[in-house]
């Protein structure tokens, strides 16, 4: 953030540490815009429909092409609200005193929050990415969806409405709820901006003083690390759950639809579940390194921190996980049971354990070897360093 003049701009620096908006739109419109526009060039052969049962599959296609944009869509663009706005937060609580001099100086509450619009880049690349990318992938994606030759060739075709809807709109309205939220963030007093954070770590010599009690400091440290933490919280079971969710229907896509949505399906989870994780405990870590400094001044292990702070995470990350599992096994029962009901030769779609326990596996190794690279950062982090900031 820099003072130009009568203008305060946050910078594009600030708005490139949105990755994790940037990849989520990504994902979002790219699975959006291929189902969508498959469903705007469809429409062209139904006129060349003359058999009932082709007609039921077209109809099931369409029914798809809908199911899949609207659950997956509107997931993605839930998700990316929350980011947005924990960014916003998160940039205001770390740059109070900056903030707190420039009301203080007679900027208004609007005049540095009409800045925040640069928040906006972040969807529209991401936006931009990931609708050249669905038309990179189209060919390949109308040939899989018609690989049996069931209904007449579809060409692809180039929508401009499609591409305002899932381009410019979503970025121009995003820019606006970065201003008015941030407008909104900022009817904080002066005063209440410019003071420091202070961190009253009395209790925690208290109890270490009283070994007895340690347990119930940190027991007592790691609920409030939560309970500040809310939507690091949903984060964490956000990327559980595309993990889980998204890599069991993987396996499941290559019988009922292709190898291609398979593999699709799971690079996006994958993607989107260390996105998500990476970024939620990165700032879990820098949220709380005078806490974990402090608490090593007292003679609190680095397994001690590392418990306190990242602890609390690993039941809410296993929630997500069954989450995903039940809503994977929802969904594609769904799609199977009503979407395609009248399809002949529809396979049967049965819960798959084996599948399970093997995302289950390999989950609890990325999970666990974050948390280990993570533990590792805690015992570099510099007492002398933050305790002269």
């Amino acid at each position: 953030m820099r003072l130009d003049g009568d203008s305060m701009l946050v910078g594009i620096k600030d708005a490139a540490k949105l990755i994790g908006i940037f990849i989520i739109t990504c994902c979002a419109i790219m699975v959006c815009a291929m189902f969508i526009n498959y469903n705007m060039d469809i429409v062209s052969i139904e006129k060349e429909i003359i058999s009932a049962q082709v007609m039921i599959f077209y109809q099931a296609q369409v029914s798809t092409a809908k199911v899949v944009s609207a659950v997956s869509g509107g997931c993605l663009l839930i998700t990316s609200v929350i980011m947005l706005l924990f960014y916003i937060k998160h940039y205001i609580d770390s740059h109070k005193k900056e903030l707190g001099i420039l009301k203080a100086l007679g900027y208004s509450n609007i005049k540095i929050a009409k800045n925040f619009w640069v928040f906006g880049i972040s969807v529209f690349y991401g936006a931009i990415l990931g609708f050249i990318g669905a038309f990179l992938i189209m060919p390949s994606f109308y040939k899989v969806q018609n690989k049996d030759k069931i209904l007449p060739d579809i060409s692809v075709n180039f929508h401009l409405s499609l591409f305002v809807y899932l381009v410019l709109i979503p970025a121009v309205l995003f820019s606006l709820l970065a201003v008015f939220y941030a407008w909104y963030k900022l009817e904080i007093p002066v005063m209440n901006l410019l003071k420091d954070n202070i961190h009253n770590f009395s209790k925690a010599r208290k109890y270490r003083e009283e070994k007895e009690n340690d347990c119930l400091f940190l027991e007592d440290l790691k609920k409030n690390t939560l309970r500040d933490k809310k939507i690091l919280v949903f984060f964490i079971i956000f990327a559980s759950f595309c993990f889980s969710s998204m890599t069991q229907m993987s396996f499941s896509m290559k019988n009922l639809a292709s190898v291609m949505m398979g593999v699709m399906t799971m690079l996006i989870g994958i993607i989107l579940a260390c996105t998500t994780l990476f970024l939620a405990i990165t700032t879990v870590i820098h949220g709380n390194t005078k806490t974990i400094a402090m608490m090593r001044v007292f003679g609190y292990s680095q397994k001690e921190c590392c418990t306190a702070i990242l602890g609390g995470y690993r039941p809410m990350s296993y929630i997500g996980f069954a989450v995903g599992t039940v809503y994977q096994y929802a969904l594609l029962r769904i799609m199977v049971d009503i979407v395609f009901r009248d399809i002949e030769n529809m396979p049967i779609y049965k819960f798959d354990f084996p599948v399970m326990f093997l995302s289950l596996g390999a989950f609890i190794v990325i999970y666990e070897l974050v948390m280990y690279v993570y533990s590792e950062k805690i015992k570099k982090i510099s007492i002398k360093q933050i305790m002269l900031e």
